[in-house]
């Protein structure tokens, strides 16, 4: 960020951008504004009564009519308040609806990106521009803008009357505004730039933290808590640093301006004072008026400062927030055709893909999948097997060749017609902190229990449910962790199966798991597998040998295809060394 941009104090562009999300609550903004300007012509117009009063009343002692000032006074003291009152809901609750709409356009923007992007963003920095920086952005409609507005319409009201009841003492007080107002502007771009400083720390610690509480089990067995509490002491105290450059500024500012205002006040006092005495210039009433009167000009700029901090709190988090919005990382969803049922045929014509610009992945692979037909992938680490499931989902696009499904470019689909017919089972499950049933339907509406509960009996893991508390209902917590990863396997095998899909994947779904849980696993792949086009990656070659096709990659190319018994059949071959190795190991276990 350049140094011009961070000290920019007032970005126009950005509360055009702001504006444009008032517009269906033009009712409310307009009322917001009408009770800020009551609010401050009733503030302003209680010393004129106090003077009118005293003046006329006090000063030559007399009762009639004194009254009817009182009861003025009360009235404007009354109306500012309900003012007050109303203006302060009507702000908020503008705010948070702002807010409401920035987020939820925000949260379907972000499940819009490409893989690529998650892969290169920090999951703390995108939840702290959810949730924190968007509670920024609502402050600058609450606490922020209105708040301004509301405090420099009430000086140019209590200035417009100070100048009307005595312009004299007036020049006296605005002596020592250009004062007050340089040490503002001077103070607002520090401000800008203390906080945005802040702001960065912000997200760095959510980011680390996020990441270290997700990652616990690793920190503790490799004993790493010690390294890591140092590293958070360390960001913790650059933190603490950046919030202190806001404290300092603060400690600067609010003694002076507290000094001029008292300095003001002492001045209208000695001098309407002699003015009294010498009966020429000031009456008792305007000096009793402008000692109520400079406190309501000078504690406005008191405020504005204050509120400054506040807006500018939310400036910089609205920029953040329009930065992730204006970012294009979206997979191009132009495609025009709703593709109907699959039949299931696959084809990859010389596909290239890298994840990094100029390393490849895969380098021009070509393969045929016919529908029903089962085909497994087998490779190395790093081979690209996964990398070609990606591809077909299309959460990252290809940069040469073309993939078709029933001889359709995958382009032209749209992507909820292409996603919804594939279904895929992985090694690392991820489950939601919520229920079994909500975890296998996704909270589809058109997924019933009824046909959940008929569909775990057909793959046989009906049994294995309901001897959980609850049964169906069983909240697993947050990422599953009350099922073991058998079990976590077992629902992602359910959660596939019920979706009905036409393509099913199956990546390393049965390694690491325990021999009971393979064992249903196998049923349950050779039932949702039945008529249907599977994909199956492994590296265990005994779960593949029925595959009516074998695909061997090895950095990024397809060095051999067949059966298991054609591939085993070639003496020198990738898939017969790899098969030869991995059953030698386990005889030798």
């Amino acid at each position: 960020m350049s140094a011009k941009k961070k000290t920019k104090v007032y970005d126009v562009s950005l509360y055009k951008r702001l504006m444009q999300y008032i517009k269906p609550y033009k009712g409310v903004f307009t009322l917001t504004l009408i009770f800020v300007t009551g609010l401050a012509i009733f503030g302003a117009l209680r010393p004129y009564v106090l003077q009118q009063a005293i003046d006329k009343h006090i000063e030559l002692q007399k009762y009639d009519g004194f009254m009817y000032y009182i009861i003025i006074m009360i009235v404007l003291l009354v109306l500012e308040v309900v003012c007050q009152l109303l203006f302060i809901y009507n702000a908020s609750w503008l705010g948070q609806s702002v807010v409401k709409d920035i987020r939820v356009k925000l949260f379907k923007h972000i499940m819009s990106f490409k893989m690529k992007y998650f892969d290169n963003s920090s999951v703390g920095v995108l939840i702290t521009r959810t949730v924190t920086d968007m509670e920024r952005i609502s402050d600058i409609f609450g606490e922020g803008l209105f708040m301004i507005f509301s405090d420099f319409l009430k000086m140019l009201v209590v200035g417009g009357v100070m100048v009307f009841m005595n312009w004299k003492l007036s020049i006296l007080v605005f002596t020592t505004l250009p004062i007050v107002l340089f040490a503002t502007t001077i103070f607002q771009r520090y401000m800008k730039i203390a906080f945005e400083d802040v702001r960065n720390e912000v997200s760095n610690l959510n980011s680390f933290v996020q990441e270290r509480v997700t990652g616990m089990k690793i920190l503790q067995l490799f004993t790493r808590e010690e390294t890591e509490y140092r590293k958070f002491k360390e960001i913790n105290a650059r933190h603490k640093k950046g919030w202190l450059k806001t404290v300092w500024y603060n400690s600067v500012f609010f003694p002076i301006a507290e000094f001029l205002s008292s300095l003001t006040l002492g001045l209208v006092v000695w001098y309407g004072g002699l003015n009294i005495i010498s009966d020429e210039l000031a009456s008792q009433g305007d000096l009793f008026a402008f000692i109520m009167m400079i406190p309501m000009l000078f504690r406005p700029l008191n405020q504005i400062a204050n509120r400054f901090n506040t807006l500018q709190m939310g400036i910089v988090a609205a920029n953040r927030v329009f930065d992730v919005l204006d970012t294009t990382s979206q997979i191009d969803d132009a495609g025009k055709i709703e593709a109907a049922q699959f039949k299931g045929n696959i084809k990859f014509e010389k596909v290239h893909f890298s994840y990094i610009d100029d390393e490849e992945v895969l380098k021009g692979i070509s393969f045929d999948v016919k529908s029903g037909q089962t085909i497994a992938i087998v490779g190395a680490t790093g081979a690209g097997k996964s990398t070609i499931i990606n591809l077909l989902n299309r959460f990252y696009d290809i940069q040469k060749g073309t993939i078709y499904i029933d001889e359709v470019d995958i382009k032209e689909m749209t992507l909820v017609s292409l996603r919804a017919q594939i279904a895929v089972v992985l090694q690392d499950v991820f489950l939601f902190a919520d229920t079994i049933l909500n975890n296998i339907t996704l909270n589809n509406p058109n997924i019933t229990e009824e046909y959940v509960k008929q569909a775990a009996k057909d793959i046989g893991i009906d049994e294995f449910i309901m001897s959980l508390p609850n049964g169906y209902h069983y909240n697993v917590k947050e990422r599953g962790v009350m099922l073991s990863s058998g079990q976590r396997q077992l629902i992602s095998f359910l959660r596939a199966y019920v979706t009905n899909p036409r393509i099913l994947i199956l990546d390393e779904a049965t390694s690491s798991v325990d021999s009971y849980s393979e064992q249903l696993m196998q049923i349950a792949t050779d039932k949702i597998t039945k008529d249907r086009t599977s994909i199956v990656i492994a590296h265990r070659l005994a779960t593949i040998q029925k595959a009516d096709n074998i695909i061997v990659m090895d950095a990024g190319k397809i060095v051999e295809q067949g059966t298991h018994k054609e591939l085993l059949q070639n003496k020198d071959g990738y898939y017969r060394n790899l098969y030869e190795v991995q059953f030698m190991k386990e005889e030798t276990m």
